[in-house]
């Protein structure tokens, strides 16, 4: 059983409580026909990790809304961003349809944010890796406009700072995300050099061993697998090996250039 399919039967009543609970009630409950029923011989296996890839779901498209909102208005490109998501994470059907409205529901007044982040944390995002993805997700839905909105910044640093993450942490990652952003090239080619020591989080005169255990650090983090064990969803594996794949075009970029 997935966790999709829980929700289709209903069953989020069981899983979830809290403020995510509510969010998935009030969101998607009547579209789904369900209102949340418990199992009577109690969840069955794997049902713990349904329960936190439902709340990191769930969370991600919610909190999408709400940044997007942060600059006082949800533009034409921050909605492009949301359908580009589900693209990107393959979501169709149902299951399109659900982040839709959450990420709606996000730019409502009165989105309970930080109860939010705080049942999410509690749920799934114990492990450091797993924060910081969700984090990316939100920064990237920040991002697609090419800027970060003072208001933008305020709020992901406000979430991040809800999630446990510290300043340097938000820093880094902040660092990270704007490099990866700038440095996509619409001709195919590999990230601009400049880019790519940003997106490796070292400074272009780093030794060598500095820059192999940065890049080594950063593909164990977004590792799917690992990401997988923390209770990031199926559907979000892409947004992984994306990364991954960024990580590793701007090491080769910075090797090719350390070469010459």
């Amino acid at each position: 059983m997935s966790w999709w399919t829980t929700l289709l039967g209903g069953a989020f009543g069981f899983m979830l409580g809290g403020p995510i609970g509510a969010l998935i009630g009030a969101t998607l409950g009547s579209s789904l026909g369900g209102t949340g029923r418990r199992f009577e011989a109690g969840p069955p296996p794997g049902y713990r990790r349904e329960q936190a890839q439902l709340a990191f779901f769930a969370a991600a498209f919610g909190v999408m809304g709400h940044v997007a909102k942060a600059d006082g208005r949800v533009s034409s490109e921050e909605i492009r961003l949301a359908d580009s998501m589900m693209d990107q994470l393959g979501l169709r059907g149902e299951q399109r349809q659900a982040a839709r409205a959450l990420f709606n529901r996000g730019k409502s007044p009165g989105f309970p944010l930080d109860d939010i982040i705080d049942q999410l944390r509690s749920e799934c995002l114990r492990g450091s890796n797993i924060r910081r993805m969700f984090m990316e997700i939100q920064f990237q839905a920040a991002l697609v406009d090419g800027h970060l909105h003072p208001n933008e910044r305020r709020l992901l640093r406000r979430i991040a700072a809800r999630l446990g993450l510290s300043s340097a942490e938000f820093i880094e990652l902040e660092r990270m995300m704007r490099s990866m952003h700038s440095g996509v090239r619409s001709n195919g080619e590999g990230p601009r050099l400049e880019d790519a020591y940003e997106t490796l989080g070292v400074p272009p005169d780093a030794p060598d061993d500095e820059v192999k255990r940065a890049y080594r650090r950063l593909m164990s983090r977004h590792h799917p697998d690992k990401l997988a064990a923390k209770g990031l969803p199926e559907e979000m594996m892409r947004a992984a090996t994306e990364r991954t794949q960024q990580i590793k075009a701007a090491w080769d970029t910075v090797k090719t250039a350390r070469a010459a």
